[in-house]
């Protein structure tokens, strides 16, 4: 069996560090080199839920795709809901790694996974990656349909195949509008509209609009010769846990490879911070 050291120089290799935004906070949160690994749990959010499931499944890894402490912190005290996730993850001898925006950017990546994920044809990253000479690695990805679908059968699709939510999908557009062509990025995306614009896709997919962004996005479109573009706003934590699987499968191939005999599981733990949803009497659907 492998060591932490070697699962994570594995992992490493697959998202670097150095790729990840200077802002992120990526690599190994919790966990001793030299212990011995033979479990690996993969998730989207390192929540006390997750990691109570990785304690009852009997990881020695978890792998998520956010970050535990984002912004930094002075305490690890267990009477904080972060600090008492690193107390669990210790006493069980449970490692924990973070691979964020360096996922996100990989080739595969986490979009990769979401366009998997609903059958699109990926073409190219959406925001690429200047540091790779293949043109593969980046932000996002511009992706096409096997046959044109409405927004509506799109929105249908993505509904199908993403884990359910409370928010399920929003969708902003004419829904009869045909759609060959599709941006996708996986966890928040409207900062990516300059990009979306200039690839000329026919819809965007992504997690987190906000009423201003999309609005200008639509309004953008509604004068132009191309037909304006359609809106699928899906909840965040769907939108990045098809990554878990790749990730996981990416992990599988690398034991295998090196005899390393891991078992490699994927959470199916809803971890979308939103429960409920209520539609308004009269609302358009």
């Amino acid at each position: 069996m492998p060591r932490l050291s070697e699962v994570i120089a594995a992992l490493e290799n697959l998202w670097p560090a150095e790729r990840a935004e200077s802002w992120d906070a990526v690599g190994t949160v919790v966990g001793e080199p030299g212990q011995d690994v033979t479990r690996v749990l993969f998730a989207v959010d390192p929540v006390q839920e997750i990691v109570d499931e990785a304690v009852k499944l009997g990881a020695d890894l978890l792998v998520t795709h956010h970050p535990l402490y984002l912004r930094g912190t002075t305490t690890v005290a267990a009477s904080t809901f972060k600090g008492r996730v690193v107390h669990t993850l210790i006493k069980h001898d449970i490692a924990l790694h973070v691979a964020h925006t360096n996922a996100d950017t990989a080739d595969p990546g986490v979009s990769d996974a979401l366009a998997g994920a609903l059958d699109l044809r990926v073409v190219r990253p959406l925001v690429p990656d200047p540091g790779d000479p293949d043109g593969r690695r980046g932000l996002g990805r511009v992706c096409e349909l096997d046959h044109p679908l409405t927004v509506r059968e799109l929105a249908s699709r993505v509904a199908e195949r993403l884990p359910a939510t409370a928010q399920g999908i929003r969708v902003a557009g004419d829904p009869d509008a045909t759609v060959r062509t599709v941006a996708v990025s996986g966890g928040s995306g409207d900062g990516l509209f300059d990009h979306v614009r200039a690839a000329g896709v026919d819809a965007f997919l992504t997690a987190d609009l906000r009423h201003h962004p999309a609005s200008e996005a639509r309004a953008h479109g509604a004068h132009g010769a191309h037909q304006p573009l359609a809106l699928l706003d899906a909840a965040h934590w769907a939108t990045e846990w098809p990554w878990c699987e790749l990730a996981a499968a990416q992990l599988d191939e690398i034991s295998d490879r090196h005899g390393w005999g891991l078992r490699v599981h994927v959470s199916k733990t809803v971890t979308d911070p939103w429960t409920s949803q209520f539609p308004s009497p009269g609302a358009p659907n």
